[in-house]
């Protein structure tokens, strides 16, 4: 049966027109039943014996995912235009709704309602697209009622006026509650997944440790319309941003905007007015008298998850908002400084200020907060269905309010939480359990927290990908060996340089002489892209994870393992299929020619970086391998100095390098990473071949290529840190990367050796983060990468752990004339949406390995409390900032502890002059300055409900008289 749809839509030019179009109904869909006798049998899910079908609307889909993927909950039939809704409406939502359809060991049937000619239906006069798809839904159950009578149909709807419509059209409907609280006595999880707004609907008693209003008070401001919204930022009245939460400060936040100069300074939850972070919200400026001066304090020691405040005075008590959280300790990298980013402000030292009127686009995770319950009163925890207030481990995300009849089985538990609504007359946003993780501060539990957190994908390669895969064992065939763009390197001295340990060998290495006195240098990078085809399910999966993910004890691979450790990897003695970029050279490292050619190779060894340094150092040694090593290591040095003359930074970061038992992978030692000389000899190399790549891929493909860009940084960024080298007479120029690696150069104390590496370690935090782009996206001006000095640059030398870096092979193959461009390639919405992503699951990838590297520091400290030498790096009125070399960790230390800050009496203040960044107590006793090095003792600290933090504090009796103190 042919239906003709018809609608009108409006051109980008803004002219209106009529669009008709053909939708074919048919009468033979199947229903997916196994009790039907008419349908076919090969696509039935829904089971013979089932007593009740569940037909869901779209609000169940959208809203209860996570109630749908319990196991209690099956026979679940989905019609297509929920699966259409929760497409347009949430992604993320609708991949998992797909998944479940999918699973081949659960009961979800997919009815496409909207092709059968039978339950299609055409939207009534004046009848809503809402209106009509939820009477579409009501008319599926209606047919399945007929198609398999004896069968209870349920449709499952949290809308109560199409519960109300379905039962005055003789279907039984039934909200999710209601659902769960009929098989609570065989499955009483289920009632903690349902929606927080379901729960609502039962009028019951949540009582004041959940944070509701019992008088219903609104606490918060109604949030704007989008329509008013459009005006207001149209006549400039309001301003648009994300909100970024300071990680530390839950009650202080930032927002940027394009019609703003400096960033919007957003303090106290009735300002952020139910907003999260990574929310784009709608900004209104306060009155220039109520801006306020930055806080100068250090996040209060008291009150860490909230135990020592009562909920009003969590949230009204705005004066005091910075001491409402416990700050903790950390693995800080580069692009990170505790405390949240340089702000700038009046000539007053007044930051403007504003509240948040309206939420244009909500950024709540579907995957859901890890977290744990705030400890509560025994007694409460026998009540069956009680409030808990739900903390997460991020302290930027406010405390959720959860309905459960677990409390007591989950007090010591982490558990995942997602969020449901945040109603103006409730102080928490409500929300509904998700799952267990496992017990607070079991390394493995952790680990799981800090992959969901980062969202990170663990899941199973699918059948589909591993199909993609050749089979093991596999070794170069006759075809590639005769395969005439393909060069026989295998005669060279090849040998691979990785840490120890590495299995994913993408990179190797050789240096030859030639027989006219210059040089053949060659880099050899795993030919991924000659098994990982274009558009293929390996294809789309590594797109999807984009990188691989290294934690302290575990790595998860973009690719599947027989790919990443065997017939990619570039491991000694075997032969393995190459991309090489291969180098003239004189010995004075002047580049004469470059090829670029597909290659097999046979690496004759697998060196870590001291295995090759011992080589290097050996006078005694003369094999092949080892006078490759030194002459590449010498070319290194002449390279590593040219970057260096024209601005390229030496910067530093506090890699810390852990000992594992071999058996419980528990941390044994943990230190500083040492960097060898054949750390920069390989970096030196791979720069080479990624810049080289990075011209030869742009002049072929100007609008396309994917290349890698790390943009100047603003004076602004700079600014705490000249104050502080001011403050010890060094001075720092960032105007140029040339002037900073000269000042950098200069920066050095005869009496300190470890003051240039800190001060490189700090000027790494003042860079913003590099980024990958499309050429055609921004001018050639914006190429430029900062930090390197290089005009472009890109990621060519890692193909089996970066996505990146397969893009850029598959333009360097189009460019030399071995392959078409994949289409995709030159589809601008789609790389954007690929290159989004790479961006986003870099910086995810980066943000899981400090957690790792946070979580084994906290577990090596457990039973080991420690007495080290730390490094002052910023100072402030109630503490110090520290970083302690040694373990590469930093966090706050307090002039005063908990007991003296409860107490008040007796404690010595501090005063503290900004300009020269040091803190002296008002008796004269105690001087602290930026830079200084003071004493701290390590240890870990539990307090209630098993929840563990590190804790760093100042040794008692030493500081008055330790040389730090005279200092400057």
């Amino acid at each position: 049966m042919l239906h003709h749809r018809a609608f009108v839509k409006k051109s980008k030019q803004g002219k209106v027109q009529k669009v008709v179009r053909e939708h074919y109904l048919r009468e033979d869909i199947a229903c997916g039943s196994f009790k039907c006798e008419k349908c076919d049998r090969a696509v039935a899910k829904l089971e013979r014996e089932a007593a009740e079908y569940v037909v869901i609307d779209t609000n169940v889909g959208l809203q209860s995912i996570d109630f749908l993927e319990n196991e209690a909950v099956d026979n679940v039939i989905v019609p297509s235009t929920v699966l259409q809704e929760t497409k347009k409406n949430n992604l993320s939502v609708y991949n998992r709704l797909r998944n479940l359809c999918a699973a081949k060991d659960r009961k979800f049937y997919v009815f496409s309602n909207e092709n059968h000619r039978d339950t299609y239906v055409t939207a009534a006069e004046g009848e809503s697209p809402n209106d009509r798809n939820d009477r579409a839904i009501r008319v599926t159950a209606l047919w399945y009622m007929k198609e398999v009578p004896g069968t209870r149909i349920l449709l499952l709807t949290n809308d109560a006026e199409n519960r109300r419509r379905a039962k005055s059209e003789g279907i039984l409907a039934a909200s999710t509650r209601e659902y769960a609280e009929a098989r609570k006595a065989t499955n009483p999880m289920l009632v903690d997944l349902v929606v927080a707004s379901s729960v609502g609907d039962s009028n019951m008693d949540i009582g004041a440790e959940g944070g509701r209003n019992s008088k219903r008070q609104r606490i918060y401001e109604e949030h704007k319309l989008m329509s008013d919204i459009t005006v207001g930022l149209k006549q400039g009245r309001l301003h648009q941003g994300t909100l970024r939460v300071n990680m530390y400060n839950p009650f202080e936040g930032y927002v940027s905007s394009e019609s703003m100069e400096e960033e919007i300074l957003i303090c106290g939850r009735a300002n952020m007015n139910r907003a999260f972070d990574g929310d784009v919200v709608a900004v209104e400026l306060l009155p220039e008298q109520e801006w306020r001066v930055p806080s100068r304090n250090l996040p209060s020691s008291l009150a860490v998850n909230g135990e020592d405040r009562s909920v009003a005075e969590e949230e009204h008590d705005e004066g005091g908002l910075e001491e409402e959280v416990g700050a903790g300790v950390a693995q800080i990298n580069p692009g990170e400084d505790y405390g949240g980013a340089p702000i700038t402000t009046d000539s007053s030292g007044r930051h403007p200020c504003g509240r948040v009127v309206g939420i244009i686009k909500r950024n709540w995770r579907t995957r859901g907060y890890c977290g744990s319950l705030r400890p509560i009163a025994k007694e409460k925890l026998q009540m069956g269905m009680i409030s808990c207030l739900f903390v997460p481990v991020q302290r930027k995300f406010p405390i959720i309010r959860i309905a459960t009849r677990q409390a007591a089985q989950l007090m010591d538990q982490r558990i995942l939480v997602s969020i449901d609504t945040w109603e103006v007359d409730s102080l928490y946003p409500s929300g509904h359990y998700v799952r267990a993780l496992g017990p607070i501060g079991d390394k493995d539990t952790e680990t799981e927290v800090l992959i969901i957190e980062n969202d990170i994908n663990t899941a199973p390669f699918s059948v589909e990908v591993h199909a993609c895969v050749p089979a093991l064992p596999w070794s170069v065939s006759n075809d590639d060996l005769s395969d005439p763009n393909r060069q026989d390197l295998r005669h060279l001295s090849i040998c691979s340089v990785d840490p120890p340990g590495c299995k994913d060998i993408d990179d190797a290495l050789h240096c030859r002489k030639l027989d006219n006195g210059n040089l053949e240098i060659g880099v050899h990078i795993a030919d991924v892209t000659h098994f990982l085809k274009p558009s293929t399910a390996m294809d789309e999966e590594a797109a999807l994870r984009s990188t691989t993910v290294y934690l302290v004890q575990r790595r998860i691979d973009m690719l599947p393992k027989p790919l990443t450790e065997d017939i990619c990897s570039l491991r000694a003695g075997v032969d393995r299929l190459a991309f090489s970029v291969l180098w003239e050279m004189t010995p004075h490292a002047e580049i004469v020619k470059f090829d670029v050619t597909k290659s097999i190779i046979s690496s004759k060894a697998a060196l870590t970086y001291a295995e090759a340094q011992s080589r290097i150092d050996d006078r005694r040694l003369h094999d092949e391998v080892t006078e490759s090593l030194r002459e590449m290591n010498r070319i290194a040095r002449i390279l590593r100095q040219r970057r260096a003359d024209a601005g390229a930074l030496s910067l530093a970061s506090p890699e810390v390098k852990f000992e594992l038992d071999t058996e419980t992978h528990d941390p044994l030692d943990v230190g500083m990473y040492q960097v060898r000389e054949t750390n920069q000899m390989v970096e030196e190399m791979m720069l080479l071949a990624n810049i080289t790549v990075a011209k030869q891929i742009e002049a072929a493909f100007p609008s396309c290529a994917v290349l890698r860009r790390h943009p100047t940084p603003t004076p602004k960024m700079f600014e705490s840190l000249i104050k502080a080298c001011n403050a010890v007479g060094i001075s720092l120029d960032p105007s140029t990367s040339k002037t900073l690696a000269i000042s950098l150069d200069a920066a050095v104390k005869p009496d300190d050796a470890f003051f240039n590496k800190m001060v490189r370690i700090m000027a790494t935090r003042c860079l913003t983060q590099a980024v990958y782009f499309r050429s055609g996206d921004v001018s050639k001006e914006e190429y430029r990468h900062y930090g390197l000095a290089t005009p472009i640059y890109t990621h060519f030398t890692s193909p089996i752990r970066r996505y990146a870096d397969v893009l850029v092979h598959r333009l360097l193959m189009a460019a030399i004339g071995l392959r078409i461009l994949p289409d995709n390639m030159t589809d601008r919405s789609r790389m954007k949406a690929i290159v989004d992503n790479m961006n986003y699951r870099h910086r995810n990838a980066q943000m899981a390995g400090r957690a790792s590297v946070g979580l084994h520091t906290l577990i090596f400290f457990k039973d080991r409390p420690t007495v080290a030498d730390a490094r002052i790096i910023r100072v402030r009125t109630n503490g110090l900032i520290v970083f302690v070399p040694k373990f590469g960790i930093e966090g706050p230390v307090y002039f005063h502890s908990n007991s003296e800050e409860k107490g008040g009496d007796g404690k010595v203040q501090f005063a503290l002059d900004d300009q020269t960044q040091v803190a002296r107590s008002l008796d004269g006793s105690l001087r602290f300055q930026v830079f200084d090095t003071v004493t701290v003792s390590i240890r870990v600290e539990e307090s209630q409900g098993h929840r563990r933090k590190l804790v760093l504090a100042l040794r008692q009796g030493e500081n008055k008289t330790s040389q730090p103190m005279t200092m400057g």
